[in-house]
């Protein structure tokens, strides 16, 4: 069975939860390449999360929108797999 990119971010939301934290589904009508979750975590953390299915890669558009984030001094990340969804915390 393939896992799909909603199996990661449910794995994602879950691990964010248990370590006292909540994420946001990021919706940017406007701006296309926008992460998919922002997590915030406890201790005023917040970390932009790109969501793929195993083995699938941002575009080249979201690898602009994660460069700009960078450049502004926000966490981003990507992850393609429950096991690096899990360890957000």
């Amino acid at each position: 069975m393939v896992m799909r990119e909603k199996t990661v971010e449910t794995a994602l939301i879950n691990a964010v939860k248990a370590a006292g934290g909540f994420t946001i589904k990021l919706v940017a009508l406007h701006f296309a390449g926008i992460p998919d979750r922002l997590c915030l975590l406890p201790g005023g953390r917040a970390i932009f999360v790109e969501v793929k299915a195993p083995g699938k890669v941002p575009t080249p558009r979201q690898l602009w929108v994660h460069q700009r984030l960078k450049k502004l001094g926000f966490n981003v990340l990507v992850i393609d797999n429950t096991e690096d969804a899990k360890n957000v915390k």
